[in-house]
């Protein structure tokens, strides 16, 4: 009998031949009978009752006379999946090993610099550490988490699995979630897909032209700032004044945005306006086009496309004209930014 290593899913032949078999109480059972009931070749009616005996699903009653007997599959399983089971234990008594060990070098890691845990600023280097701090503050989190993710389509995906499954693990302790994105997330797929699942899990999700930068806040006690440098490495804040100051700063955004929805709800036409409005404001208050891109949570190509359109619309063969134009033409609803970026 085939063991569970070696086995292989029924095919559809096998399927027919087992049951042929038992109609048939497999009296005189041959591969031309079977054939020919079944609408088959008789070398495929061979191989099934090879792959069947095999399995041990079928018995011969008399050797050389081509009579079998079908086997009770439920009887059969118990011997197939002995030795998966026998593995899955031992691969869970091997997985548990890992996890005690990784517990005991966690108490060592969290304990290099004394007080690390009540230190108010800390320098998470790189990518994988970050993450791994996101799943124990994930873990310990009883409450809320808030986070404001720029441009809302740039993590890779395996990052945006890793995340659901935080979500998924959070909402289901009763966390209440938030989560900023970009106006431009409504035209990404990825992100579309993401929200649903996350917001069908209970999650709240809003979009805003312009956000304030990467963040993500623990039970209102604990930060995460992206490194300054541009790497993948963070820094996480305890300091409740920081802390404090920061929740703020994302309350007051999230009043202002607008739920979740993808563009093509919302109509093409118009997001691309609002986005092209909002694109003939910074112009307008002198940003360049690296921070332009930035604010709104799109490339740099993407958002030198469309101040190219704005400038061959407004008939401009500079920046600064454009902004001029833009002005004179009242296209600029609001005042210049007060904190207009050089760079």
């Amino acid at each position: 009998m085939g063991s569970a290593a070696e086995w292989a899913p029924c095919e559809d032949d096998d399927i027919l031949v087992y049951g042929w078999i038992v109609e048939t109480k497999g009296g005189g059972c041959s591969a031309d009978r079977a054939a020919s009931d079944l609408g088959l070749q008789p070398d495929q009616v061979a191989a099934a009752l090879e792959r069947l005996a095999g399995l041990g699903l079928i018995r011969t009653v008399q050797p050389g006379y081509g009579e079998f007997m079908a086997v009770d599959p439920d009887a059969v399983a118990v011997t197939l999946t002995a030795p998966l089971r026998a593995s899955i234990r031992r691969q869970t008594e091997d997985l548990d090993r890992i996890h005690a060990t990784i517990d005991r070098l966690r108490d060592r890691f969290l304990s290099r610099r004394p007080g690390i845990q009540d230190s108010t600023v800390e320098v998470v280097p790189t990518l994988e550490e970050v993450r791994a701090a996101l799943n124990r503050a994930s873990d310990k989190c009883q409450e809320e988490v808030v986070s404001s993710q720029p441009g809302g389509n740039g993590r890779i995906p395996e990052a945006m699995e890793e995340a659901l499954g935080r979500d998924h693990a959070l909402l289901s302790r009763g966390v209440r979630m938030r989560t900023l994105y970009h106006h431009t997330a409504r035209f990404n797929g990825p992100s579309q897909a993401y929200v649903a699942a996350a917001t069908a899990l209970g999650a709240e999700y809003r979009t805003s032209y312009e956000l304030f930068g990467r963040l993500i806040i623990y039970d209102r006690s604990l930060a995460f700032l992206p490194e300054r440098t541009g790497s993948w490495g963070a820094v996480a804040i305890r300091e409740p004044t920081i802390v404090g100051y920061l929740y703020d700063i994302f309350e007051q955004t999230w009043v202002r945005a607008a739920p979740f929805s993808d563009a093509a709800q919302d109509g093409l036409e118009r997001v691309a306006k609002e986005i092209h409005q909002t694109i003939v404001e910074l112009l307008a208050a002198g940003l360049k086009d690296e921070s332009i891109a930035r604010r709104l949570g799109m490339s740099l190509r993407t958002a030198r496309r469309h101040i190219a359109d704005i400038m061959d619309s407004l008939g401009a063969e500079s920046r600064f004209q454009a902004g001029v134009l833009a002005a004179k033409a009242q296209l600029v609803n609001q005042p210049p930014l007060s904190d207009v970026e050089s760079g």
